[in-house]
């Protein structure tokens, strides 16, 4: 049993789902919050910071470490253990 708040779950979309309500919560506010304020007056890269921003955050966030030996049988069940 897994207590809450502490799964690890190795599908991607579920993993992004949940940093980008997490993990990048304050990034996405601030686009969030761009996007609100600048709605009217619609231009190519109005929120591009915000946007940048909160996509590096993602990014940052839902990468694998491959360096870590749980979370390569997690991605890859098939490799054998070294450890």
């Amino acid at each position: 049993m897994t207590p809450t708040g502490t799964i690890q779950t190795t599908k991607p979309l579920k993993r992004l789902a949940v940093h980008a309500t997490t993990t990048c919560a304050e990034q996405a506010s601030a686009y969030g919050k761009c996007i609100l304020a600048t709605y009217t007056d619609v231009r190519r890269d109005i929120c591009k910071e915000e946007f940048d921003k909160f996509g590096r955050c993602l990014h940052e966030a839902v990468r694998i470490d491959f360096g870590h030996p749980f979370r390569k049988l997690m991605c890859f069940p098939q490799m054998k253990r070294k450890w």
